[in-house]
């Protein structure tokens, strides 16, 4: 029997790793990550496709070898020094992303001993309050003074509260309770 190769025909083994990746992805759904069947059948059916089609793809048949031309370079010329004005300066605007965070001014104990009460602050609950005086924030009048990049840094340091400064306009709240402190 002679053997004829098909052109353009798709991989068998593509598609047979497609659907072992269907099957192992259907397992992990249902066991691990608690999908209901149908959920799980769904994730399991698109991933095997997305994987087959790409792993079943036809091959291309091998170009014909390129003849490689060197490439030649003309001898350089000697240039005249060019003098160059410098730059102006460009003061750029404060950025709050957290690359040019900065970490606010933080105390190692509360002001007399006591601490301002941070949870009558909208969005801090006795755990946060923990939190931000473990930061070495303590008082209304820190928070009511920190800039947009003082900001930054603490919604990113939040461990498990990250973006609530922000989210619940603490530095507004405090400068209020600051105020009617003071």
């Amino acid at each position: 029997m002679k053997h004829v190769a098909m052109k353009q025909a798709p991989s068998l083994a593509g598609w047979m790793i497609a659907a072992g990746v269907a099957v192992v992805a259907f397992a992990l759904c249902m066991v691990v990550f608690g999908f209901s069947l149908t959920q799980a059948a769904f994730t399991a059916l698109v991933l095997g496709g997305i994987v087959g089609l790409i792993l079943g793809m036809p091959r291309a048949e091998a170009a014909a070898p390129v003849a490689v031309v060197a490439k030649v370079e003309a001898p350089k010329a000697e240039a005249a020094p060019v003098s160059v004005a410098p730059a102006p300066k460009v003061e750029a605007a404060p950025a709050a992303s957290p690359m040019a965070a900065k970490r606010p001014e933080a105390l190692t104990a509360a002001r007399g001993g006591k601490a301002d009460d941070l949870k009558q602050i909208k969005g801090i609950g006795p755990k946060l309050e923990v939190l931000c005086n473990s930061l070495g924030f303590y008082h209304f009048d820190q928070i009511a003074n920190w800039t947009a990049d003082e900001i930054a840094w603490v919604d990113d340091n939040l461990e498990g509260f990250k973006g609530r400064v922000t989210r619940d306009e603490w530095v507004a709240q405090a400068r209020a309770l600051a105020g009617a402190k003071g």
